[in-house]
């Protein structure tokens, strides 16, 4: 499965690190969260010029081995603020964890998956680090970047950090709902993996992606007040991790929601994007090999005003590349056809 892969390549490079030590690419990779919060205003200037200029481009490629053909997704966020939520809210506290990719390049999914949540009769909080945490400013990470790359302590400590966040909300039994299917199911399985305490098992029931929480609670009671959307037959990529997990019912579940609404889950594999792997000198014919399979064809396919819905990043930003064509989250679409 998708999820045994990840353990067997997390291992494998944690001991060629060892052995070779971690390469540059690797460092710049892994550290993700980190770059971001530190010099989140130069890397977006330097990757709009890396992105007009293909010279820059293929001086990058040499120095750190990204593909020089590939685009690098553009650093627009802010992170998502913390304001008051509606007076009344029927259904309870939920806590939204909001990733690194949703906090610096997407924070629109975050704040389309709070309006629904707020729609829906939630008071939804936005996971904050720990009181005492030493990086109060910098926002929380599951350590996915740093597993990706088989840096196995600095995956851990972000884990900590997380957990030390998680924990009192744990203890109340409040739901922590994620956006990104990576991140948000690292919570519950690699964290296992990381020997965080053993409050990771009470995490593991109470941590959801997106519409499995909305599955939950729609088996619960709950009705969400939406509307007919315009646009063709909708194209659906399901995130890799979502299928090891079984989430894609959910997202199946949820989208059938919205009155009227058509669409097809793309029966595909990997979209080829796999984090960084489409982003690697080395792997970008096969990651487009990968992508053209069955994914990128089908939304070509698609009618131009049909929607096109991925929960992954990363498989939005492969469709981007190999089509053109925008993709949505769940969160946005349901957002777009809120009835309020």
């Amino acid at each position: 499965s998708a999820v045994d892969m990840t353990l067997i390549k997390t291992e494998y490079l944690a001991q060629r690190n060892a052995v070779q030590g971690v390469s540059r690419r690797a460092r710049l990779f892994g550290a993700l969260p980190r770059w971001l919060h530190r010099y989140r205003g130069m890397l977006a200037a330097l990757v709009r010029l890396r992105n007009a200029s293909p010279w820059v481009a293929k001086k990058a490629e040499g120095w750190l081995g990204i593909a020089a053909q590939r685009s690098i997704p553009s650093i627009t966020g802010h992170g998502v603020a913390d304001r008051p939520g509606p007076v009344d809210a029927p259904r309870g506290r939920v806590a939204l964890f909001v990733d690194t990719f949703t906090h610096y390049y997407t924070p629109e999914v975050a704040e389309a998956a709070r309006e629904v949540l707020e729609a829906g009769g939630y008071a939804v909080q936005v996971l904050r680090p720990a009181a005492g945490d030493g990086e109060p400013e910098r926002p929380l990470c599951c350590g996915r970047s740093y597993l990706s790359q088989g840096l196995v302590d600095e995956a851990r400590e972000e884990g900590r950090r997380t957990m030390a966040a998680l924990v009192p909300l744990l203890a109340e039994g409040v739901p922590v709902v994620g956006l990104e299917p990576s991140c948000l199911l690292a919570l519950r399985d690699e964290f296992y993996s990381l020997s965080l305490g053993p409050e990771v098992g009470q995490l593991g029931k109470l941590a959801f992606l997106f519409e499995e929480f909305l599955m939950r609670e729609g088996n619960k009671g709950l009705k969400l007040p939406l509307k007919p959307l315009p646009g063709g037959r909708a194209v659906v990529h399901g995130h890799c991790h979502q299928k090891a997990f079984g989430a894609m019912k959910a997202t199946r579940k949820v989208l059938g929601w919205i009155p009227g609404f058509e669409f097809d889950i793309v029966d595909a594999s990997c979209c080829g994007m796999s984090g960084s792997f489409g982003l690697e000198a080395e792997h970008y014919a096969a990651s487009l090999k990968m992508g053209e399979l069955s994914l990128l064809p089908a939304v070509r396919q698609a009618a131009p005003d049909a929607p096109v819905i991925a929960d992954g990043f990363s498989c939005r930003h492969q469709i981007l590349d190999g089509t053109g064509r925008e993709a949505e989250h769940v969160a946005v679409v349901l957002r777009r056809a809120l009835d309020v």
